[in-house]
């Protein structure tokens, strides 16, 4: 009886290991993972197939096969870049949270404050969201500083250099766009100011002022253009030029040596 249970328990496993591999096989199963993939048929752990699954995975082509020892070493790089990835991630995070509550109309202002003193953890949201903006702004300029220092915008990391000074000016903007969205006296007046310093830029100073403004002063149609930019246009640019900034980090060798 012992012996027959053990054969039916056998006969039960081979069948599976059978209906696995013939489904492994399949071409369903082969649309789903690469070649290379550990849930392919046939894998084995050596270099080439490890090497198969960085380059074939969506998510593990964000890491590199072999990385350079000063990489990974946080008195080199004080993981500036990746604050800054961190700090955009926790602005998305909780800027969509205070959108639900926010709107860019002359309530914006009685907005603010409902979030402040009614909302269950409003105040805590709120405040996370503005000081993870100072904290980008500082960490980006932080990091483009490093670079400079280490020399890390030289050949052949020159383009990517540019694209950094895009993303700290679109940081900047962002920072700058979402100063109004609060609607009291000193975000008008503070872009006000803003704003008149732009009139002043050469040829399109003018034109400059009346595309931010809507108008020649800030007026509701401010704050509605003002609140497109922060939570729309801008951070649809900022995340194509990070997409071209890592994977230029990528194609470059990775973050570059010391000096």
């Amino acid at each position: 009886m012992k012996n027959e249970k053990i054969k039916f328990r056998d006969r039960i496993k081979d069948i599976s290991s059978g209906l696995g591999d013939s489904l492994k096989e399949s071409t369903l199963w082969g649309s789903i993972f690469r070649p290379g993939s550990p849930f392919r048929k046939g894998y084995s752990d050596s270099p080439r197939n490890r090497s198969y699954v960085v380059m074939n995975n969506v998510l593990y082509h964000l890491h590199p096969v072999k990385v350079k020892r000063h990489g990974v070493r946080l008195s080199y790089t004080l993981c500036l870049g990746g604050l800054s990835f961190f700090t955009f991630i926790v602005l998305t995070i909780t800027g969509i949270w205070l959108m639900f509550y926010f709107r860019p109309t002359e309530m914006a202002y009685v907005d603010i404050q409902t979030l402040q003193t009614s909302i269950a953890f409003g105040s805590l949201v709120r405040n996370m969201h503005r000081w993870a903006a100072h904290i980008m702004v500082l960490v980006v300029f932080l990091h483009m500083s490093r670079v400079f220092y280490h020399g890390a915008y030289k050949a052949p990391r020159e383009f990517n250099w540019v694209i950094g000074v895009i993303l700290l000016l679109l940081t900047l903007l962002l920072s700058f766009t979402g100063y109004l969205l609060p609607w009291d006296q000193l975000a008008i007046w503070a872009v006000t100011v803003g704003g008149n310093m732009a009139s002043y830029a050469p040829v399109i100073g003018a034109q400059v002022k009346f595309a931010l403004f809507a108008g020649l002063e800030a007026t509701e149609a401010t704050l509605l253009r003002f609140y497109v930019l922060h939570v729309l246009f801008l951070p649809f640019i900022i995340v194509i030029f990070m997409a071209i900034h890592f994977w230029r980090v990528r194609k470059d060798g990775g973050i570059s040596g010391p000096l």
